[in-house]
């Protein structure tokens, strides 16, 4: 993921997209911060493939809290800037489940832990992460599964 983060850089550079620029550098800013981070942990090879999705995922939802206040604030052109960096930060993620993937996903992975009760929902949640990161609502599937468990 990283050859690809450079190779976007360089390609909005030579098509002097600044807005892509900026937000692939904010990328690698984040990413470079994480692996700091994780590199102080004793992780000597930074952060993994689905730490990075897991990265990626935060910069939306920062970024969708942001498009609210602005709104709420009459600030239609910093919501704009925030949606443009959410169409970049996108195509790095993989095309996320619908309601009737998550609910499989949820419904097969409730099966496969033998889960009965809502104690048993960290586990659930725990392995939707691992299995489809960057692909499912986190949220959605908690509800999800909290129905099911509940």
């Amino acid at each position: 993921m990283r050859r690809q983060f450079d190779e976007a850089l360089k390609a909005a550079m030579r098509a002097r997209d600044t807005r892509a620029v900026s937000t692939m550098r904010l990328i690698l800013a984040a990413l470079k911060d994480r692996d700091i981070a994780e590199r102080g942990k004793g992780n000597s090879e930074g952060l993994s493939d689905q730490q990075v999705l897991a990265l990626l995922q935060s910069m939306v939802r920062q970024r969708e809290e942001s498009i609210k206040l602005y709104e709420q604030g009459g600030r239609q052109d910093l919501a704009d800037d925030e949606r443009a960096e959410i169409g970049i930060i996108q195509e790095f993620l993989p095309q996320p489940l619908d309601e009737q993937q998550t609910a499989a996903a949820v419904e097969a992975i409730v099966s496969e832990v033998g889960a009965v009760s809502i104690k048993d929902m960290g586990r659930v949640m725990a392995l939707l992460k691992e299995r489809h990161a960057g692909c499912i609502d986190l949220a959605r599937a908690g509800a999800l599964v909290r129905a099911r468990l509940g």
